[in-house]
This record gives C-alpha cells, structure tokens and sequence, in this order.
C-alpha cells in the first residue's frame, strides 16, 4: 500500500508519499480498499502540530472505498461492499484498517466520492444544526466561511429548518455560491464589519446562535453579534486558536453560551453514527441537500490540496483520489 506519512510538523511540504505494508485486520476491524480520502482542517491542524499526534503518522481521517476483508467478529460490514466513514485515522492511503462499527454502508444511488465528501463536512453541518443548537422557523444565525465546505451544507440545513440565515464570504464567486444554497444575507467580511452588518439588519436584536469554524480572527465579534441568551458555537479555528475567555463577558453582553462541539460526541455510538449519516447521505441521493466538490487531487499530491484549503481558494469539498 502507499500513505501520506507526516515525519515532522510543518508546512505541506513535510506530506511524503511512501510505500508500506498493507496490514491485515484484526477482531473487530475491516481493511478497506480506499477510493478518495477527505482533506480537512483538521489534517492541517494535524501536521502542523497544534492537535499534537505522535508522528510519524499517516495523515487524514475521512474517506470512503470498497471493504477488502474482515477480521473475526464483524457483523456491521461485509468483502465487496461499499463504506465511508468519518474519524478513521490513516485514511491518506491506498487501504486502510479500521474499526468495523466506524463503518457506514454507502447508498445505492451514491458514488464513493461523493460519500468520501458528504461524511465529516455533512455530519459536522448536521449536529450543528440540529442538536447543538436545535434550529426552528422563526430563528436567525450565522454561518461563517458559508462557502465552505461545512458552511454551504450548514445554510442549506438551516434553511431546511426555516432560520433566516447570515454568511460571511470573501468574494463575489463565493457569495454567488451560498446564495444559491439558500443564504438570506450576504456579509463581505473583508470590507465590512460582519457585527455591525448583522446588528444593523437585525434592528439591533442580534442573532440566535453563530456558527464558528474560524476562531481567533472572528470569536470576540461574533459574541456581539449574539441576542440576550444567544450561543456561540465555536467549532473550528482555520484562522488559529481562540485565547482564554473570560466569563463575566458572557454575563456582560446577555447571559451568552459559549460551547466548543467535535464530531465524536456526536456519534458517541454507532446507533447515532448510523441516524447522523443516514440523514445526510440520504438527503443527498434524493436532492434535498447539494453537495459540491471543489477539486479532485491525487494522492501523491496531497500538499498541493493542503495549500489550496489553506489558501481559502477552495469553496465545498477537497479530495486525494488513491
């Protein structure tokens, strides 16, 4: 088999192709035959260091392919069929092993590819908007980078919900794309302030919840951009860690709720796993959700799909095709 092996934290030039022994699965675990690979964030977060992993390591964790044999006791998949999944690490590879209860069927109707793309960005979007803060009709909120990967899934989910919707994009191609996934208002955070555009459109009242995948460069305004007993949803940080809160300012500008999600307690077990997934697989094979994939790389290329999703030139999905 061949991975993209990580030997030291840095910049996208430290990503190595290399050759290994493909590993065989144990109790419990499935090897798959890998078709693409998610690129994501947190790959980034990953080789750089700040999520920390003791390296060497083969990089990424989403990805979706053809199960090439089981080990004993797996029940939950079968040889020949089609999964994807959404926290298996070393899923930058050819094959992969993974644990079987990790595993989600791919729908008939559906391509690996775009299983590969829908399984962390749509589940992301999916508890986001409807456990960690359940949307209705009637409520406001804020998606940031809303031409994103997660965010054009997230406006789409929202509206589903019937929530007037706030974006912030950095340019007209990427506005063009979120209004066509519903958004209601467009914010150009590059020229203009995104707290006192929200404010201003609100009458002043504030938002009932933001969406925040960006971190240190957008968390203090996005409070202001709350109502009284609003919530931040902090769950992201392209833009690099949020600092230390102090908490009388949550009291100070109307009792707020900060929370800080990640996926795995999301699907904490595989009954939900397997709700969370099918829901967005399922919406996506009968058109009520859009998936956009915004560029195929191979495998060997993967620090030119590093610099591209760091570069923010990307609107939707990138995948390392093995």
């Amino acid at each position: 088999m061949r991975a993209i092996r990580v030997h030291r934290k840095g910049g996208p030039e430290v990503l190595q192709l290399e050759d290994m022994p493909t590993p065989r699965p144990g109790a419990g675990e499935a090897l798959v035959r890998v078709e693409a690979a998610g690129v994501n964030y947190m790959d980034v977060y990953t080789r750089t260091g700040a999520y920390g992993g003791e390296m060497p390591l083969t990089l990424g964790a989403e990805g979706a392919g053809v199960v090439e044999a089981v080990g004993e006791g797996v029940t939950d998949v079968r040889a020949g069929q089609r999964v994807a999944w959404a926290s298996v690490p070393g899923s930058y590879a050819t094959h992969v092993v993974a644990r079987a209860d990790k595993l989600v069927p791919v729908p008939d109707g559906m391509s690996t590819r775009d299983a590969a793309a829908a399984m962390l960005q749509g589940m992301t979007a999916h508890y986001l908007a409807h456990a960690t803060f359940p949307l209705k009709r009637g409520d406001a909120c804020l998606v940031h980078a809303a031409a994103g990967g997660v965010g054009l899934l997230l406006v789409q989910m929202a509206k589903r919900a019937g929530a007037r919707v706030f974006g912030t994009v950095s340019t007209e191609d990427k506005a063009k794309l979120a209004r066509e996934a519903g958004l209601d208002e467009v914010v150009f955070y590059t020229r203009e302030a995104f707290d006192e555009v929200v404010r201003s459109r609100t009458g002043g009242r504030g938002l009932d919840v933001v969406y925040d995948s960006v971190g240190a460069t957008t968390f203090d305004k996005s409070l202001l951009c709350l109502r009284p007993r609003g919530m931040m949803v902090l769950y992201g940080q392209s833009s690099g860690r949020v600092p230390p809160v102090d908490l009388q300012v949550l009291n100070a500008r109307g009792s707020l709720f900060v929370t800080r999600p990640t996926l795995r307690d999301y699907t904490a077990t595989r009954a939900e796993l397997l709700e969370r997934a099918g829901d967005v697989l399922g919406g996506i094979v009968r058109g009520e959700l859009k998936l956009r994939i915004d560029r195929t790389v191979p495998l060997d290329k993967a620090a030119d799909a590093h610099r591209a999703l760091e570069s923010r030139e990307t609107s939707g999905k990138v995948l390392l095709l093995a």
